[in-house]
């Protein structure tokens, strides 16, 4: 894969009005100021209206004028409007065809902004960008589809530098989660594979509205040049691990008995579940969690011999 640890530059551009109109912001008097649609539930939508807790993610991403900056869910613009002051240019991903004519009037007057109709599940990313090499992300992502989109910038971590993302505190909590921990889990390999986490700050429900039931914190995740583990098939690596936290109450000794059927053949062609594990060094009684990335990795070198 394609270094993309180091935030590879885009064209320079900077953040200049058409006109000199000043930053609209939200609760201003425009018109799309006053006429922002309400949250959707079916989206997951809570915008995020305190200011301190805008200018703490400003602080932590420093954007700057010769980067580009992915904004996914841009909502009623409250970080998209600090970003575009700061940053060369700025992606706005939103869904919500309702938000997306409101923002394109909101900030008309920005020439470094583009506002892109479009669902971050499906969003190839690295096309988005061009003709930037590599930009960042920064996202309040919408709780019920918050992992799902995780994985999809991980899939296209090679025109990604660093995420800066609020998501559920437990969400965070898992993702962050080290080899030992009850809240360790599938994409806790996968973060800890691909990228450096730094929990950063956690946010009041309040900061948000309507007001969610939970907690939110803020995570830096920046994306390694290369897998933290050299391993020569990625994808076995991958259905290994996810084969091993099929059942989480479950030995990893029972759950790759139970693995599909691609592992099945080469546990049997290797003499076994048990004979793997002991050549991997990992005793079979042990469950997924306990296990590190080093270890998940030694096990597929076992399958592959």
């Amino acid at each position: 894969m394609n270094s993309a640890a180091a935030t590879l530059k885009s064209p320079a551009i900077r953040p200049k009005h058409r006109g000199s109109s000043p930053t609209v912001r939200e609760g201003s008097n425009s018109s799309a100021a006053n006429h922002m649609t309400t949250a959707k539930r079916r989206f997951g939508q809570n915008f995020l209206v305190d200011r301190n807790v805008v200018e703490r993610i400003i602080e932590a991403v420093r954007p700057q004028p010769d980067e580009t900056i992915v904004e996914i869910g841009s909502g009623r613009g409250a970080l998209t409007s600090r970003l575009l002051e700061r940053a060369g240019r700025v992606m706005a991903i939103e869904f919500d065809r309702d938000l997306v004519p409101q923002l394109r009037e909101q900030f008309a007057n920005f020439s470094n902004l583009t506002v892109v109709e479009a669902d971050a599940l499906s969003t190839d990313f690295c096309a988005v960008i061009s003709p930037a090499a590599s930009a960042r992300v920064v996202a309040n992502l919408p709780y019920n589809i918050a992992t799902a989109i995780l994985q999809r910038l991980i899939e296209q971590r090679n025109c990604i530098s660093d995420m800066t993302l609020m998501l559920q505190r437990e969400v965070v909590d898992r993702i962050t989660a080290e080899a030992g921990s009850s809240e360790r889990g599938y994409l806790s390999v996968l973060i800890e594979a691909y990228c450096e986490a730094q929990q950063l700050f956690d946010v009041s429900p309040q900061a948000f509205r309507p007001v969610p039931k939970v907690w939110s914190t803020v995570v830096n995740l920046r994306v390694r040049p290369k897998i933290a583990e050299e391993v020569k098939d990625e994808a076995l690596l991958w259905q290994v691990v996810s084969a091993g936290f099929a059942q989480r109450r479950k030995t990893i000794l029972n759950n790759l008995r139970e693995a599909p059927d691609l592992i099945q053949e080469l546990i049997k062609k290797r003499g076994g579940a048990s004979i793997v594990l002991c050549e991997a060094g990992i005793p079979p009684l042990r469950r997924a969690e306990t296990l590190s990335l080093e270890e998940w990795v030694e096990l597929v070198r076992a399958l592959v011999g």
